[in-house]
């Protein structure tokens, strides 16, 4: 189904499950669609869970805005509550599960609209402000966030490297593919020209509520990208319940490479925090 989110974007949603049953909304990050979370929606709504995939602005069968500003986490945050309101009703609260930047931009949900969400389980990512106090390390790994920023050089880097850089998804042809089509790999950058600027590296914490909606932080041994403190350290915001949980031996896009892992724990988690 279409859904309009924030300044008109309109945003592709698969929906599975029985009508009326509790709702889960997936939050896929770069480089992927609604697709990256099959095993996972397959599974819950078996279940009777009724789930949301959306593909987030700028990815897949969604709205590709030019203007990178379309991009900022606000406006994600602004349309999941769109999503949320047309696929389980005005004012509904779901559970959500959320990797990458779909991760970060679900710290924002939780943080400012506590009321609709009832729990958060978030894979890769952690709070913002951790990721901040993660030092070095962290800052290390995150060099092509950097290189990102450049229009046009990181686009052609990116044309160059391309399998050296997404070596590790298991879907790997197929996102070559998508992002090859006319104006798709721009569109997906934008989440880091508007997100992470080099600005952001001598500015201060992210001014964030603290989140009272239970967490549960999923991290992998084998992330490139993600440091696992980054992750251990989101529990210093959190002041529901927080789990964290670490899966070794997965790269960075676990819910593909280990499904079964992946929604045993969502099985757990969500029904234990479930009204």
């Amino acid at each position: 189904m279409r859904v309009v989110g924030a300044d008109g974007v309109g945003l592709e949603v698969f929906v599975d499950g029985p009508e009326g049953g509790p709702p889960v909304l997936f939050m896929h990050g770069w480089p992927d669609t609604h697709d990256l979370w099959r095993h996972q929606v397959a599974a819950l709504s078996s279940d009777g869970y009724r789930t949301i995939a959306p593909d987030l602005r700028g990815f897949g069968a969604s709205d590709k805005p030019q203007d990178v500003d379309a991009y900022q986490l606000k406006n994600t945050v602004v349309d999941m509550l769109a999503v949320l309101d047309a696929t389980a009703g005005p004012g509904s609260k779901a559970h959500v599960v959320a990797h990458d930047w779909g991760a970060a931009a679900a710290w924002g949900l939780i943080a400012f609209v506590p009321d609709r969400v009832h729990t958060l389980t978030t894979l890769s990512v952690g709070h913002p402000n951790a990721f901040r106090d993660a030092g070095i390390e962290q800052r290390a790994r995150s060099w092509y966030m950097l290189l990102f920023n450049f229009e046009g050089i990181a686009e052609e880097w990116f044309e160059q490297n391309k399998e050296l850089m997404l070596a590790s998804h298991p879907d790997r042809q197929s996102v070559i593919e998508r992002l090859a089509e006319p104006g798709a790999l721009t569109a997906s950058l934008g989440w880091y020209r508007a997100n992470a600027h080099p600005r952001t590296l001598v500015s201060g914490p992210i001014d964030l509520p603290r989140v009272t909606t239970p967490v549960m932080g999923v991290w992998s041994t084998g992330d490139f990208a993600l440091t696992e403190r980054q992750m251990t350290g989101s529990k210093d915001y959190v002041d529901g319940p927080f789990r964290y949980e670490r899966i070794d031996g997965a790269a960075h896009w676990m819910q593909a490479e280990r499904p079964d892992e992946i929604t045993a724990l969502l099985r757990e988690f969500m029904p234990a925090h479930q009204p």
